[in-house]
């Protein structure tokens, strides 16, 4: 117990000088990793809530070039060249949801951002190998307004109770180890943000208990790889796939 405390003190030690999606596997932060994975399979253009810090945020991608690239600065004229540069074809749109918003509340706030039609959405510490073709296309074909990632790690979060794929109703913790979650990586309509209140909405907890309860939410099985990034020893846990050259979220070249 003291040492599972130590680890997840000393991952507070980062957060409390930046937001947690910017707390960096290999050299980038876990935010790159993740809309990594999903510009692997295409999708390029993203909405990022920012609560907490999340200036931070900002100057990272208004900087993007001075993280990524090779530059000369000449300091009488003030200008400056870029050498080899290196920056993704992304389209990035930052919007401040509010500090204590939650997560229900930061979506409802970037609604106008998404109005157009069907749209995916994560969380900022979690990494997986998921087929995020394969995800949409199946969003397409049941019609539904949501589909939900499920997964099957170690139950310490909410469990999803399924029968064929709809999902019959959302728990907000497990009871024990072995159940189905909600591993993030959501596809949505955009009329599933009516089942928001306002900012202090959990997504977690009201939306997702009444899109299943009217047959709106649906499970789309993974059964690959998915690790949160809640402690320290789970940061440590990526940062050592990361080192290896394997890392299982890797499917970009």
């Amino acid at each position: 117990l003291q040492l599972a405390r130590e680890l997840v003190e000393s991952l507070s030690e980062e957060t409390d000088r930046i937001p947690k999606p910017m707390v960096e596997i290999g050299g980038r932060p876990i935010l790159w990793h993740i809309m990594s994975v999903y510009a692997a399979h295409g999708i390029t253009e993203f909405v990022v809530c920012l609560g907490y810090k999340g200036y931070v945020v900002k100057e990272y991608f208004a900087n993007y070039f001075l993280h990524t690239s090779d530059m000369t600065f000449d300091l009488a004229s003030g200008t400056r060249t870029i050498h080899r540069a290196s920056a993704e074809a992304w389209t990035v749109t930052l919007v401040d949801t509010g500090v204590e918003t939650l997560t229900g509340g930061r979506l409802r706030r970037v609604r106008d951002y998404v109005a157009d039609g069907t749209f995916c959405m994560t969380y900022g510490d979690g990494l997986g190998d998921v087929d995020l073709g394969a995800l949409v296309a199946f969003h397409r074909r049941h019609g539904r307004l949501a589909t939900v990632t499920a997964i099957s790690p170690p139950g310490r979060w909410g469990t999803l109770e399924i029968e064929g794929d709809a999902v019959r109703r959302f728990r907000e913790k497990a009871d024990s180890d072995g159940g189905t979650i909600n591993g993030g990586f959501f596809v949505l309509e955009p009329a599933a943000i009516d089942a928001i209140d306002g900012d202090d909405t959990a997504w977690e907890r009201e939306p997702m208990q009444l899109l299943a309860a009217r047959g709106e939410l649906m499970a789309w099985r993974h059964h690959g790889y998915w690790q949160p990034m809640d402690t320290l020893r789970e940061k440590r846990e990526l940062e050592r796939a990361w080192a290896t050259g394997r890392a299982p979220w890797k499917v970009w070249r």
